[in-house]
């Protein structure tokens, strides 16, 4: 039945459906080994692939497909992305990074746990499990680098702290850079790239610095921002799409806002707005 579509279990979460012939690519690549659990329509309950008549005997393992980048297969379909993940793991991460960024020097370490958070609890559709391999090691010396550079500018140069928002503008740039280098698909690197210019991101940033002076305007900026940044993202042969409006973001962030001032609400304000923005950025497959 080349029309079916397969559930399987990763990492503790259900992912799916995948067609048939993407399923199959997945097994051929070694995504999905014997003892992976699968389900489809007409079986009684979750089995492991191997138990399954003809799936993962050589009879019924097709040779890799071809095309992209060896080991990942190729992502089929478009879809938008979704966040969930429950409070307590929000709180607790959450507190971490509070703890880190005090602490200063701990923060890189925090800071790798958090975005390998993120990844496992972030679905792409046609992806079996998003994960972020980033090492502290790589952003060490970038960032005690750039944590000494802004205290001799600040507390040492006159003037010095306008240089420092040049210098913490450019580290956010080379951040973004790193991170999305450092996503995978269950390990596998994904052979992304970001490659908007130093100069773009900059402007983008003065121009959100100069929308607060009109009030509501920042919630535009942000939202042609995050377009941008999605435009400049290489590496991948589906289009990545950031769908929001300017209204949208700007009443969900008066509703973050408030939620941040009474403190309690954070977990389940933050993890509303995530959903959201992650719901907002969808995958398209290209036009013939």
């Amino acid at each position: 039945m080349p029309d079916r579509s397969w559930y399987c279990a990763y990492q503790g979460q259900q992912l799916g459906p995948y067609p048939d012939a993407q399923f199959r690519q997945f097994i051929a690549t070694g995504r999905i080994s014997a003892d992976t659990l699968v389900w489809t329509d007409g079986m009684g309950s979750w089995q492991k692939a191997g138990d399954i008549p003809g799936l993962i005997s050589p009879v019924g393992r097709p040779p890799a497909m071809p095309g992209g980048t060896p080991g990942v297969p190729q992502a089929v379909g478009g879809g938008s992305l979704s966040i969930d993940f429950e409070i307590l793991d929000f709180v607790k991460q959450a507190l971490m990074f509070f703890v880190g960024a005090i602490l200063i020097i701990p923060l890189p370490w925090v800071l790798i746990r958090n975005l390998r958070w993120l990844a496992s609890v972030t679905h792409v559709p046609g992806r079996l499990g998003l994960s972020f391999t980033g090492q502290a090691a790589t952003i060490l010396p970038w960032y005690f680098g750039v944590v000494v550079l802004v205290i001799v500018l600040n507390y040492f140069i006159p003037l010095g702290n306008r240089i420092s928002v040049l210098v913490e503008i450019g580290l956010a740039w080379l951040g973004i850079q790193w991170f999305v280098a450092n996503l995978a698909s269950g390990d596998e690197p994904l052979g992304l790239s970001f490659s908007g210019s130093f100069w773009g991101y900059l402007g983008w940033g003065i121009l959100s610095g100069l929308s607060v002076i009109t009030i509501v305007g920042w919630a535009w900026v942000h939202t042609a921002q995050i377009r941008w940044i999605c435009r400049h993202i290489d590496g991948t042969h589906r289009e990545i799409v950031y769908k929001a409006t300017g209204l949208e973001y700007l009443w969900r962030g008066i509703v973050v806002f408030v939620g941040c001032v009474l403190i309690i609400p954070i977990p389940w304000v933050m993890r509303w707005f995530m959903q959201w923005q992650a719901s907002q950025t969808v995958l398209v497959e290209p036009r013939a």
